[in-house]
């Protein structure tokens, strides 16, 4: 039964399902073996093809697109309510985004359409079975599409109708229609979920309508009665059994519930019903995966290259957690662990964004163009900006909070390694805080809280230090590492 408010509106839970019920998305189809054949297996995906290539102005294209769909060449698909829409890689390193249109049904159509299936059980029976009934795409309300009623497009400079691109995603279609013929449906404007429930309210009616076609007997006029040729009671016997008959209060009246048959509440009969256990967690995968890269456009309220860069990132992100928590050993129980991506303030965020984004440490014309947007976004200097990102790359966090950030180690390892210095022949490095140093040479370690030694260096007698190199447990090697540049 549909949700609805006290004033009969659908509320917007089943508002909110509605609409992404009328949106799905397929992730790319694999790679199809052999050559030869029908690219369809049913014959509704052979019919959507039919009325491709029946249309079609260049066989060598559609050849080409076939080509292209075995390959594997098509993304990601999303199929909504008249259009499917998927990003197709070609020749060149950007992907174009290739999209068919089909006219949607109007209500009228789909009230005849939803009144064929509910008159017909065997249809839905065939629908819930994932087949597409011969008898419903020849009915009054044509499902499968014509000549000229697919209108490809695509983002590539061919002309084409339909180019490669198009003509590639047409034949993944047919594919996901040989497995779910629901997707006809959805191209055609309703979702799966929405088509189920409207079949359902439409079979209780029909079922209440032949019920009250067919009087119950016990319905029928008693002996004796009116109609019925038997006499007739007597005034005084319709006064007695009217004084002896129990009265019914107002309120009685009103309360009485209608009479219905018997029956058992969901929730009474499904309260001891046995539940299978959960499947074991899936594997994780040795490498995070790769989102594909996405089609230039005009228009658009953001950078392809940067969005497909944050989805990478978040990828990256969910494995290193994934991978931090998963068990020792298959079966094992999951150990609590931090996450190795702790929340962070939006400057240290968009710091570890621009390191990784450009890993190496190289100034760029991009690099510089980042340092440049970063700042006037976070209201600091360029070059603070790209100093910040070098000590994030030497240490991460730490590595940042050493750069702006003094404290006083406790006696132990950094007194000890000032001997260690001395012993091994190295200049001498006056401490201060957890910094160690020559400001003649203008080299400098910073003593890290994860016992790591951080090397810094500066032009000599200036107090403008830059992270250099990586962080070193030992002392010697880190000095003798930034001596040697």
């Amino acid at each position: 039964m549909t949700p609805r408010t006290p004033s009969g509106r659908r509320t917007p839970a089943y508002a909110a399902a509605a609409r992404a019920d009328r949106s799905r998305t397929f992730p790319p189809l694999p790679v199809r073996a052999g050559a030869g054949g029908l690219f369809a297996a049913s014959w509704w995906g052979s019919a959507w093809l039919d009325a491709l290539e029946t249309t079609a102005l260049d066989s060598a294209r559609l050849a080409r697109g076939r080509t292209y769909a075995r390959d594997g060449h098509v993304d990601t698909i999303n199929v909504t309510p008249g259009r499917v829409i998927a990003t197709v890689r070609g020749s060149r390193p950007r992907p174009y985004s290739a999209e068919i249109r089909l006219r949607t049904l109007s209500d009228q159509e789909w009230d005849t359409l939803l009144d064929a299936i509910a008159a017909e059980p065997a249809q839905l029976t065939a629908l819930l079975a994932k087949k597409l009934p011969s008898a419903l795409a020849d009915s009054e309300v044509r499902l499968l599409p014509g000549p000229g009623d697919l209108v490809p497009r695509c983002s590539c400079p061919d002309n084409g109708r339909p180019c490669k691109h198009a003509a590639a995603l047409c034949f993944q279609v047919a594919r996901l229609l040989d497995a779910d013929p629901f997707v006809l449906l959805l191209m055609r404007g309703r979702g799966e979920r929405e088509l189920l429930d409207e079949l359902s309210r439409r079979n209780t009616a029909l079922t209440a309508r032949e019920a009250r076609a067919h009087t119950r007997p016990d319905t029928a006029p008693a002996p004796g009665g009116p109609g019925t040729g038997g006499p007739a009671p007597t005034a005084a016997g319709e006064r007695d059994a009217a004084d002896t008959a129990p009265r019914a209060t107002p309120h009685q009246d009103a309360a009485a519930p209608e009479a219905t048959g018997p029956g058992v509440l969901a929730r009474a009969a499904l309260a001891d019903r046995p539940r299978p256990p959960l499947p074991p967690p899936m594997p994780l995968p040795a490498h995070p995966g790769r989102p594909p890269a996405l089609p230039d456009g005009d228009g658009l309220p953001f950078d392809p290259d940067t969005l497909t860069f944050l989805a990478a990132d978040a990828a990256d992100r969910a494995h290193a957690c994934l991978s931090a928590t998963a068990p020792a050993h298959p079966g094992g129980a999951r150990p609590t662990r931090r996450s190795p991506f702790p929340d962070l303030p939006p400057w240290e965020d968009a710091v570890r964004l621009a390191a990784t984004a450009h890993p190496t440490a190289g100034l760029t014309s991009a690099t510089r163009a980042l340092y440049r947007d970063l700042a006037a976004a976070t209201g600091r200097a360029p070059t603070d900006v790209a100093r910040s990102v070098a000590a994030w790359r030497q240490g991460g966090p730490e590595g940042l909070t050493l750069l702006d950030t003094t404290w006083n180690p406790p006696a132990g390892d950094f007194d000890r390694a000032r001997s260690a210095l001395l012993a091994a022949d190295l200049p001498a490095l006056r401490p201060r805080h957890n910094h160690l140093t020559d400001p003649e040479r203008g080299i400098q370690l910073r003593f890290g809280h994860d016992n790591r030694w951080y090397p810094y260096e500066a032009e000599p007698g200036t107090d403008d230090w830059w992270p250099t190199g990586p962080a070193d447990p030992d002392p010697v090697g880190a000095l003798t590492t930034l001596l040697a540049r």
